[in-house]
């Protein structure tokens, strides 16, 4: 009896499976993910989402931010327009995928294009680094460049999630999560660190520091298993073009395509971007709170923190429900939460007896959240409306037409902070900038029946679009990492 009693109960024991069960599920799905998809496939997006854009970007998001204001001495309207150009290369997405697709450099068709990137990246990088008292038009081209080579890195990745998707339609949601999970994670330890670089090394230091990321990309260039092509014509590269434009055509004029495409692009645009206008306020305002560069930094960190969960929330609760439903919703709350940045700018927040600190950072990861939380289910969204065989520049195409939104939304942003006035001296109307915008985020939810009422789970392409994948599956390899493409296809829609 004694014995017996020492013995532990099935309740006992529960509890302590339970609990490692849930630390150890992380690494059972990462594992899952690298079984199932290759592990060099795995080791891109990590290296491209979580590095080069995640921890990177949030480098350069507030390096730029600071080099505009204190370097370049710029307004706030116009710092918003200057991002809006330096964000450029991801409207032409396309290009990139179409590159990638169907012009080999050498036999492969993702290598070379991450060995490009990651160069481009690090001599762009360098060049500002390196140069004090830069004018402002050589500093946007080399942004710009830098810009390109991050959003050729996507585009390459996105094509290889876009492929994946389309041979594991179970673990589509899964691998969306993976980029965004990753993308979080790296923009939480970027933002945390950005505010002390930019504060010990200035903005030019941090472009040093992010030839790191760019190198990164350039070893995903080497590292990444692709089969080789062998004897490729280059010739037939006019004609593969045409035929890329055909299908993307074809593609574009099914119905459950250009709805949701169309309601990308207006969703964005209408959330009028007013960033910039914010960051001087909460910087330099004799009426703000003057926050230094490490506050805003771990400001930025925390916030990131928002856009972690929101990843987190999609994946193990709602990545199963139904996309119109999930942004209406998501342009519910992003709405509400617009309302914090007024309460912020009109100064309720004192008189409710709320640090700036404190509802700063309660507003920015509220914010991330429900950014992450609409932004998912568009991402998933798109990799179901690839048509095999142009996956990479398909994909490219969706997300540049999400990028124009943004532009447009950055550009009109500008152009309202311009005609009400809010320079780097004078924020007296930011507050009706902030209620103009947040009154516009309610618009998309009129426009939510362009949006299929489908599942993550089910098909969205018709049957004539995706019966080409009879003709692509027959040829890949499903550990091939390569989009087969156009390259030797013949298109049979004429």
């Amino acid at each position: 009896m004694g014995e017996e009693e020492r013995l532990p109960t099935h309740g006992e024991e529960a509890p302590e499976s339970e609990v490692r069960s849930i630390l150890y599920s992380p690494v059972h799905w990462f594992k899952m993910l690298a079984r199932e998809l290759h592990w060099s496939f795995v080791f891109g997006v990590v290296s491209v989402y979580g590095v080069s854009q995640g921890l990177g970007g949030a480098l350069a998001r507030v390096g730029t931010q600071f080099y505009m204001k204190d370097v370049q001495k710029v307004q706030p309207s116009e710092a918003q327009v200057y991002a809006g150009i330096t964000s450029l290369p991801w409207i032409v997405k396309p290009l990139w995928g179409i590159l990638t697709d169907v012009v080999p450099i050498s036999g492969y068709h993702r290598r070379p294009y991450f060995v490009f990137a990651g160069s481009l990246g690090i001599v762009s990088m360098l060049f500002l680094s390196l140069h004090p008292g830069l004018h402002i038009v050589l500093a946007l081209l080399s942004l710009t460049a830098s810009s390109a080579s991050v959003a050729i890195a996507d585009v390459t990745i996105d094509a290889c999630v876009a492929q994946k998707s389309g041979l594991h339609h179970s673990l589509a949601a899964d691998m969306q999560s993976l980029c965004s999970l990753s993308s979080s994670i790296g923009a939480l330890v970027g933002f945390s660190l950005s505010g002390i670089f930019v504060h010990l090394i200035g903005p030019q230091g941090v472009y040093g520091l992010l030839t790191i990321p760019a190198g990164l990309v350039f070893v995903v260039g080497i590292l990444l298993k692709e089969q080789r092509v062998s004897a490729f014509a280059y010739e037939q590269i006019s004609q593969n073009l045409a035929n890329a434009g055909k299908a993307m055509w074809r593609t574009l004029k099914c119905p459950d395509v250009w709805r949701p495409c169309l309601y990308m692009f207006l969703s964005f645009s209408l959330g009028l971007n007013v960033s910039e206008g914010m960051f001087y306020w909460v910087t330099d305002s004799p009426s703000g709170p003057s926050f230094s560069k490490q506050i805003i930094g771990y400001i930025m960190a925390i916030g990131s923190v928002g856009s972690l969960l929101g990843a987190i929330l999609y994946q193990y609760g709602l990545k199963d429900y139904p996309f119109r439903d999930l942004l209406f919703w998501a342009q519910i709350l992003s709405c509400l939460s617009g309302m914090l940045d007024l309460a912020l700018v009109l100064r309720w927040n004192l008189w409710l007896g709320v640090p700036d600190f404190v509802f700063v950072v309660v507003d920015a990861s509220v914010s991330q959240m429900i950014g992450r939380f609409k932004w998912m289910p568009l991402l998933v969204l798109s990799s179901k409306m690839c048509p095999p065989g142009i996956e990479g520049t398909f994909f490219a195409l969706l997300m540049s037409i999400d990028n124009a939104g943004l532009l447009t939304s950055s550009w009109l942003g500008g152009l309202l902070l311009h005609v009400l006035n809010v320079t780097r001296t004078e924020f007296g109307n930011m507050w009706l900038a902030i209620l103009i915008r947040n009154v516009l985020r309610i618009a998309p939810l009129f426009l939510l029946f362009l949006v299929p009422r489908t599942d993550p789970s089910s098909s969205i392409l018709s049957d004539d679009v995706d019966n080409m994948k009879e003709a692509v599956e027959a040829r890949e390899d499903p550990d091939n990492v390569e989009l087969v493409a156009l390259v030797d296809r013949k298109d049979g829609g004429g």
